[in-house]
Parts: C-alpha cells; sequence; structure tokens
C-alpha cells in the first residue's frame, strides 16, 4: 500500500475522530450533565456517555496508530492524549499539531 495514501487517510481519520469526540464531550458536559444534576433529569447522560465512551477510545486508537506509522515524537502523543480530557483540547490540538502533520505530508507527497 501506498505509505503517502496511508498517511493521508490516518490524518484524515484522526482530524475526524477528535472533531466528534471534541463534540461528544461537550454535549456531555454541558447539555447531559447539566440536565442532570440541575433540572433532575439523567435520561441523556447513557446515550451522550456511551458515545463519548466509544469515540474518545478511537480516537485513542486513531492516535496511537497514526503516531506510530508517522512515527511521531512522544510528546505529540501526550499532547493528544491530554486534548482528549479537556472539553475542547481536541480542537486546540487539530489546530495546534494535526494541521502541521498535515501541510508535512503534503509537502512531502507533492
Amino acid at each position: 500500500m501506498n505509505r503517502a495514501f496511508l498517511t493521508k487517510n490516518l490524518l484524515f481519520s484522526l482530524r475526524v475522530m477528535g472533531v466528534l469526540e471534541g463534540l461528544s464531550n461537550i454535549a456531555l458536559f454541558f447539555i447531559a450533565m447539566p440536565m442532570k444534576y440541575i433540572f433532575e433529569d439523567d435520561r441523556l447522560i447513557y446515550p451522550i456517555g456511551m458515545a463519548h465512551g466509544v469515540l474518545f477510545v478511537g480516537f485513542c486508537f486513531y492516535l496511537v496508530l497514526t503516531g506510530f506509522v508517522q512515527k511521531w515524537k512522544l510528546s505529540e502523543v501526550g499532547w493528544g492524549f491530554l486534548s482528549s480530557l479537556i472539553p475542547v483540547g481536541t480542537f486546540i490540538f487539530d489546530a495546534k499539531i494535526l494541521k502541521k502533520k498535515v501541510a508535512e505530508s503534503k509537502s512531502v507527497t507533492d
């Protein structure tokens, strides 16, 4: 398989997973949890929490896979893990690190 194709697809998948994980984290912290603790209605905790958990694991999987294939520094992968714990962290990780990685991969493949 073409390495450039694999790199491009892994980066794209990681970015998509990061956006989805970030949105689910925001939904959990700013919709489901306030509904539970302010309005005493916990109906959204399970579905949003489950979706967030699946997306979190998926993001971590793609982060490790992409970091391994692209031989990232351990600190870059560490920042990715740390970003997944903060409600808007994956968006910051995307802006600060992943966009640079996409640009680097384009310059290498062109």
